[in-house]
């Protein structure tokens, strides 16, 4: 078997890679480098792309026939809730547009297995404390949007033509497996409560006025290790022709609050965290925390790591990194 990972450079694609290899699967990468790196992929052939650009089908196709992929595993999209909202055009073009090129260039090279990074910001504002996979669906940004089209389109190019279809509705990732593949662009909570630290600020909470037990909005937070390892399980499901399902939850049925993850950094790292509050960010569901009642028992995959996990491996990520704080 040969896998070829779209955005396999950036933070979570870099993970699969590892274990991929680890385990002894070949690897190519498809990457552009925004926010992904070279030094991050373990030798594995890198080709620079946009995967939504001008001409990505022919090099796709060529690239998965040249190396003879039988699976993908696509990461390669924008994932800013704010910015989305900001710039819709711009996500549908990337995150529907990319998918669409991925699946076209499947089809022309034979490459039958599809792995999809899906997100559970398809659910939106869901009326369940802890959500279920058929809940309706009723995404409140269009990031959200270009997620919930993903899956609609892996699952007609499924009845179309025969693709394997696996969608993973991420809830919210974190931590590091390795010090050395922290999570590189400041894109998420906490490496953004980081950075803030590191330049003296205080980090930001936009919106303690929700319906939630401290005021701030609460999350499922997912090991990235854990959620890589999703990913192989996954593939291997793929392979079994009675599949009774084809989106899953990567979650862990908990939440935390954004406020208990600042007061976790601030134990983990030792340093005297104090936050801004800030007013309300566009598109943010107050409470989103997900069953992995089906993943748990379809896939057989459980979350091996907690909260605390999460937090010290984030953190020595950190200071493992270029912009290491001084204590």
């Amino acid at each position: 078997m040969t896998v070829l990972v779209t955005g396999g450079a950036g933070y979570i694609g870099a993970h699969v890679v590892r274990i991929l290899q680890e385990q002894g699967t070949e690897v190519v990468v498809v990457d552009n480098l925004s926010t992904g790196r070279k030094d991050r992929i373990g030798g594995a052939p890198l080709v620079e792309l946009d995967v939504a650009g001008e001409g990505a089908v022919e090099v796709l196709t060529e690239t998965m026939k040249k190396y003879n992929a039988t699976a993908v595993i696509h990461f390669a999209a924008q994932k800013q809730v704010g910015e989305s909202v900001a710039r819709p055009a711009y996500y549908y073009q990337q995150n529907v547009g990319g998918l669409a090129n991925v699946i076209a260039a499947m089809e022309n090279a034979g490459t039958r297995d599809l792995v999809f990074s899906s997100s559970a910001a398809t659910y939106g504002m869901p009326p369940v404390a802890v959500v279920e996979e058929d809940v309706e669906m009723k995404p409140i940004n269009p990031y959200g949007e270009t997620k919930l089209i993903g899956e609609w389109l892996g699952r007609a190019a499924s009845k179309a033509w025969g693709m394997r279809f696996a969608g993973l509705r991420y809830f919210n990732v974190a931590g590091a497996g390795w010090d050395d593949l922290g999570d590189p662009a400041i894109l998420n909570l906490i490496p953004m409560v980081l950075e803030r630290v590191a330049k003296g600020n205080a980090p930001l909470i936009f919106g303690a006025d929700y319906d939630t037990p401290d005021g701030t909005c609460v999350r499922d937070y997912i090991h990235v290790l854990d959620l890589a390892k999703a990913h192989v399980a996954a593939l291997n499901y793929l392979q079994n022709d009675e599949r009774t399902a084809d989106v899953f939850n990567v979650s862990t049925g908990e939440g935390a609050s954004v406020k208990q993850i600042i007061d976790g950094l601030a134990k983990a790292s030792g340093i005297d965290i104090q936050a801004e509050i800030r007013e309300r960010r566009a598109g943010d569901p107050p409470h989103l925390v997900g069953s992995p009642k089906r993943i748990n028992e379809v896939l057989g995959w459980n979350a091996e790591k907690n909260l605390d996990d999460i937090l010290n491996s984030a953190w020595s990520a950190w200071q493992a990194g270029p912009n290491r704080i001084e204590l």
